[in-house]
């Protein structure tokens, strides 16, 4: 059973700055500048099911215009009841 965690992608297009968020089991770099290839319309976005696309790498999203990608897990929130005074 998959644990999926929140990740926060920040990168740029055109020097122009951009982020999102996604759900995913794992990240990494490579994972990280395909994705921001996915949100930025230059490759595709996979669908579930379906078998895998050719991943788009650092050089292959530069060509596009994506720089300077960053990612990291989000925060986790605890959410604590009210204590009655």
């Amino acid at each position: 059973m998959s644990n999926p965690k929140i990740f926060v992608i920040e990168y740029r297009v055109y020097g122009k700055p951009k982020s999102f968020i996604i759900r995913a089991d794992s990240m990494s770099n490579a994972e990280a500048w395909h994705w921001a290839s996915c949100d930025m319309g230059a490759a595709p976005i996979p669908k579930p099911g379906r078998p895998p696309l050719k991943k788009f790498s650092k050089p292959m999203a530069e060509k596009f215009g994506v720089s300077e990608v960053r990612w990291r897990e989000s925060a986790k929130i605890e959410w604590k009841e009210d204590q009655p005074s």
